[in-house]
Order: C-alpha cells, then structure tokens, then sequence
C-alpha cells in the first residue's frame, strides 16, 4: 500500500493523571495539533476510576471530533459510548472484541515486535496493528520493534501500523515513510507544555 507521506498522530493518555486538569491539557493538545484518535491507557483496574476518567475525555474527544478508545476494557467502551479498544493481549481478544462491538467499532491491537503477531490480529478483524517501542531501552526486556518491520508491513499489508514507544525526532522521521499513525503519549505529557513539545518531537 501507498502510505501517507505525513503520519496521523495518534494520542496516549498518561497511565495515571489529575481528572481536574488532564482533559484540559489534552484540549489544549488537540486545538493545536490534528489528531486522529486518542487512547485512555490509564493503570487502574478501578472500573469507577475509569468510567469518570473516560466519561471526561470523550466529552474533551468527541467535541472536536477525534475518536476515543480505551485500553482492553472493550465492555466499558460499549457501555461508555466510546469509538472502540485497544487490545494487549492478540488475536483472540480482536476476535472476541469485534464480535461485542460491532463492525464500526475501532478495534486495534498491540503487537510489540511481532510479525506474525500483527498478522494474526489483522485476520482476526484489527483495524490496525501497533508495534513498539521503536527504540531499545531499559524497560521490560529492552525488545524493541525494528525498523525493517514497518517497511516490510508498509509494502505488504494492507491494515494501518502504528509506531509507538520511545519515540524521539529521530526514529519519527526515519519511520515517517512506512507507518500510518505515531502513537505519542509519555514523550510529551512530563512536558510544562505537551502541545509544544509534540511540535518540537515532530519537526525534528
């Protein structure tokens, strides 16, 4: 497939925030930047925590007109009128997922640096794949997904790729060409101001 010159952005809430002030930062972010679908990854399991938590961010969301979806809590996207999920846990889950969800529900997995992974997702119904993180770090066990993954996914699949994890201007303007979205969310939320530091992450 011919992917776009200029990747979608593709936002990632931090894993914990203040309810009181992250929605007003995430505005912020989307009047001055165009994204396309923002996720709500938060840590907690607390389904109240979650529900207010997303409650908040689709009225931020859906104002402007980007998709929500929640991280694996595909039962609260139906009950919470959100845009679909992102699923951690492979095909199956997508499987499962689409089947409560519907055909216009987003559901997206996260493949880490799996070939055969995203393949599997993707005949399981995924409306994209994610492979991450981009870079080696000290996190988990310091895998990585190579480059040479998403040109091999940009020249033969059809299904959009998303690049996320340890992002930096570097890696985003080397991927640019082979992925459809940038999955960004800690590389700009520690900021004083993310929607400026998101512009300086993708000028390069």
């Amino acid at each position: 497939m011919t992917t776009p010159e200029q990747p979608q952005l593709y936002l990632i809430s931090p894993p914990e925030f203040e309810l009181s002030r992250f929605p007003d930062v995430l505005a912020t972010v989307l009047d001055r930047h165009e994204v396309a679908c923002v996720r709500l990854d938060l840590a907690s399991r607390d389904e109240d925590r979650l529900s207010r938590a997303a409650d908040a961010l689709r009225e931020v969301t859906h104002a402007r007109d980007v998709a929500l979806v929640i991280n694996d809590h595909w039962m609260l996207a139906e009950r919470l009128g959100l845009d679909g999920v992102h699923l951690t846990s492979g095909a199956r889950s997508v499987r499962e997922a689409r089947k409560a969800l519907g055909a216009d529900a987003i559901v997206g997995s996260f493949c880490g640096g799996s070939r055969h992974n995203g393949i599997s997702a993707g005949e399981a119904g995924a409306d994209y794949v994610s492979f991450g993180p981009v870079r080696a770090s000290s996190l988990g066990d310091g895998a990585h997904a190579e480059a040479e993954l998403f040109e091999w996914w940009s020249e033969m699949i059809e299904i959009p790729v998303v690049a996320e994890g340890a992002l930096d201007a570097a890696s985003i303007t080397s991927l640019r060409p082979v992925t459809d979205f940038f999955g960004i969310g800690e590389e700009i939320w520690a900021a004083d101001d993310p929607a400026k530091a998101l512009a300086s992450l993708l000028a390069g």
